[in-house]
Order: structure tokens, then sequence, then C-alpha cells
């Protein structure tokens, strides 16, 4: 494994290097995970396009950009006369492309961070896509943090691996692919500690380490093709059961004339405490900085949980796995959605489904 991953890093680096002599950053890094890997460095000097300059995307692209990767975007709604997405990146002379393919002609990895897999497969195999102008590419590495089926990230896979690369690296001559979706939400996307659930070839996961590295504080192997997208999905399936089960319970105790934050408190230090509680509690007053202090506004909109909550569904149907709670969760989410508050931060469940109140403000 350590021969072919160094192989395939030299081959790399000479195909990217391309006679460049200037600004040229190392960074080093180790993964306590992978004992059986040792690199002491790596060569971040590479061209990266970033596709979806969305509320995660932008701030990942940006922090790719301030760790010294060559860096274009697009956005597959990009409207130049509304310029607020992509005017950052204007204002420090990175180039924003017309096309998904003009980010392949020019990049050395792609990374898509995009709403949906219809999206994501536009963006790849439609008119102007990825992998539409020819049999060959150029990127040596394509990365797909949105949260998709696995069945799409796998399909994906398949499609890139069908590819050659147009310039050789090394040993290595087909592209390869990562399913890479992410956990933090937009506070982490913009502090660059957002954490990577990675499914694909062992490699291409330890090649990419430096790319994680500069978007995120921690990077998980989930193992082959489409592991990533399903970690992702079993990840926020277990969030929203954990914030309906305590926004259930806030509302009954405050029934019961239990103030939720005296009820929190109790959460948090028993067994009860979960990272809806104790991080993200979904009661107004209780907690500063969180969605639920700013009347729901950000954070991770109720129309994308129960996006995921479809994408669960699904997976489990599939899969001839009993999941009763997915199905409540999803309903749950669902009527929340319809009920106009699919903008507002999925916490808002405690308020707009159970009725919950306000912690009172303390004189």
């Amino acid at each position: 494994m350590a021969t072919t991953l160094a192989k395939l890093r030299a081959g790399v680096q000479s195909a990217i290097r391309r006679a460049r002599s200037s600004d040229h950053i190392k960074r080093s890094f180790s993964s306590s995970a992978h004992n059986d890997v040792a690199c002491s460095s790596t060569d971040t000097n590479w061209d990266v396009g970033f596709i979806g300059m969305g509320n995660m995307g932008s701030h990942m692209a940006m922090n790719l950009f301030k760790s010294g990767f060559r860096v274009s975007v697009h956005d597959v709604i990009l409207v130049y006369s509304n310029r607020a997405a992509v005017q950052p990146f204007l204002d420090r002379g990175v180039p924003v492309k017309e096309t998904p393919m003009e980010i392949a002609e020019t990049s050395d990895v792609v990374i898509t961070m995009l709403p949906s897999s219809a999206h994501v497969m536009d963006v790849y195999t439609g008119p102007n896509g990825l992998l539409h102008s020819s049999s060959s590419v150029r990127p040596w590495l394509f990365i797909d943090s949105s949260t998709i089926d696995p069945l799409t990230s796998r399909k994906l896979s398949l499609s890139v691996s069908g590819c050659a690369l147009k310039e050789k690296l090394g040993c290595q001559e087909k592209p390869f692919m990562l399913d890479a979706p992410v956990s933090g939400g937009i506070l982490a996307a913009e502090a660059g500690s957002l954490t990577f659930m990675v499914g694909g070839t062992k490699e291409a996961y330890l090649a990419a380490e430096p790319l994680f590295h500069s978007m995120g504080r921690a990077s998980i192997y989930c193992g082959g093709a489409g592991n990533g997208s399903v970690a992702k999905i079993c990840n926020n399936l277990a969030m929203a059961i954990s914030m309906i089960g305590v926004s259930e319970a806030l509302t009954i105790g405050q029934s019961q004339g239990i103030a939720a934050s005296t009820l929190s408190s109790i959460f948090n230090c028993s067994s009860a405490r979960c990272w809806s509680s104790d991080t993200y509690n979904p009661v107004p007053g209780v907690m500063d900085g969180v969605p639920s202090s700013r009347n729901y506004q950000g954070g991770f909109a109720s129309k994308l949980m129960a996006k995921d909550l479809d994408l669960a569904a699904v997976s489990a149907k599939e899969a001839g796995v009993k999941h009763p709670l997915t199905i409540q969760a999803q309903e749950i989410y669902h009527e929340l959605c319809s009920e106009n508050n699919s903008a507002k931060d999925f916490s808002c469940v405690f308020r707009h489904y159970y009725g919950g109140k306000d912690e009172p403000v303390k004189e």
C-alpha cells in the first residue's frame, strides 16, 4: 500500500508541477487510523475546481484557496447579474467558470457540493458535464461532498473509473472517485472544522488528505464506493430522531411545569445527554449561538433533513431493514415543510410540530 501510494503521489506531483516554481506549499500530515502509511509531506499546489457555491460550498472553496490550492469555481444556478455567491472569489482573482466541463478542463482535482442526486448526475454526465467532453479527462481525482443516495455515488464511481486520464500519473491510468459528504453545518464549513465521511479506494482517500485537512478537522475512511454516502445518511437519520426525541421530552416537561433550561441541564449531566440537548438545543432562550436563538434561521434546513430522511427510508427498504422511526421522522419533517417551515433549521420541530414554548427571559 505504501509503495503504491508513493508512486501515485509522485506521479501526481510530476504531472501537475508543469514548470511551476513559486509559492509551493508543503503540508505535513499523518493518519493515526492508518499506521501502515507513512507520509511526511505532499504538494498542495494543485488546480482544484469547486462546483457548488451554496452556504457550504462557498466556505469550503474559500478554505481551499486560503490553504494555497489554485482554485476555480462554478455554480449550477449562477446568474452573473446576482454575483453574491462568487463575488468574494472574483475579488481575489479566482476564475469563475461557466460550465462544469470548463472546470474539468483546467483542474487536477474537482470537488462538488450540490443539493441533490439529480444535480450531481447532471453536473457529471449532463451536457457540458465533467465527463461529457470525451472518454479521457484531466482531473486525477473527483470528490463529491453532496449528500446523495449511495446508489448514485456508486454509479458515478463506475462512470469515472471508465474514463482514462489524459496524462498518465505514474502507475495510475484512470481517475479516482470519492464520495465524501460532511458533517458540521455552515459554521464548521466556514471555520474549516468539518468532518468528512469518505467512500472509495483507500489509496485515493490517503492521497486526498491534504484537501480534507484544508476544509475540515477530521476525515474518516468508511470503505468502498458509496460508503461515505451511507455513513452520512445514517448520521443524519440518528440526528433527526435525536432532535425529535429531545424536543418531545422538553415539550412534555414544559407542560408539567419544568423549565426547558432546567430539564436540559438534567439531560446534559445524565444519561439523556446528547448533541441535540447540550450543543444544539431546540428551545429558544436556552442556548446562545444556535438556530433556535435566532428564530431558527441558518443552520440545517428542514427541507434538507426531509430529503435525507427520504434517502434513509429508501436505503432501509432496499436492504429489507425495519425502520419505523425513520418513517415517523420522515412524516414529521415533511409535515413541517408543508407548513412553510422548509427553510427553517430542523430544530424548529420543537416549536412548529410540538408547539413548545420559548424559555422566559430572566429579569
